[in-house]
């Protein structure tokens, strides 16, 4: 299981520091959407031509003009633009196709999805990378669970992430589900000690991989 940084709601300048502080325990480093908002497609290829070899992740959160989106997320250095599910199908293919071109690949967010047949449909234009996603306001509501997982279950060939207020406390439930990336944001970065919180977390879960 992969550890991604969530980078968001942070000024240029954290970023880079938090890049720096938990780089030796991150797999995967996502640009959030209110950070790409503020500093637009420059952030993303300042990270990317700093750490060239991470996995570089614009939560772009694309609905319409999926090509010229991911277009955009991937010709700045991202080797992944996200796109909601909830999107055009022509928009999720469209971007799909803009993948291919770049070698990139698109993670769609399952935000808000309630329907198994809307999963479906999006694996049958060919994406294979989802994000079961339980959003910052839904947190205010209380924690993500792990029912949302039955969206997914009855679809093996997904790579799977997951993002909802993880912290040390909630993470050991979700190791048990087993998904390929685990996107913890601000159980990191609002830390008292970043590089603790990601070394913790990392551990956790390298300990989990290796008991079961």
């Amino acid at each position: 299981m992969k550890l991604q940084l969530a980078l968001d709601r942070l000024t240029r300048e954290q970023c880079f520091e938090l890049i720096d502080e938990t780089r030796e325990s991150v797999d995967w480093i996502e640009v959030g959407t209110g950070v790409i908002k503020e500093y637009g497609m420059s952030i993303i290829r300042e990270i990317k031509e700093r750490y060239p070899d991470t996995i570089l992740v614009a939560d772009m959160k694309t609905c319409d003009a999926g090509s010229h989106e991911a277009a955009q997320a991937f010709e700045a250095g991202a080797d992944i633009s996200t796109v909601m599910a909830f999107s055009a199908n022509r928009t999720i293919s469209d971007a799909l196709e803009a993948a291919r071109k770049h070698n990139g690949r698109i993670m769609i967010d399952l935000l808000g999805v309630t329907d198994q047949q809307r999963i479906q449909e999006i694996v049958s234009l060919g994406v294979n990378l989802v994000s079961l996603h339980y959003g910052k306001d839904m947190q205010k509501d209380g924690e993500m669970g792990t029912n949302l997982f039955d969206l997914v279950n009855e679809i093996p060939s997904l790579e799977l992430s997951v993002a909802g207020g993880l912290n040390l406390e909630s993470l050991p439930a979700m190791l048990k589900k087993s998904p390929n990336i685990l996107i913890i944001g601000s159980a990191i970065t609002k830390s008292a000690d970043s590089r603790k919180a990601a070394e913790k977390m990392k551990g956790m879960i390298q300990s989990y991989e290796i008991n079961h």
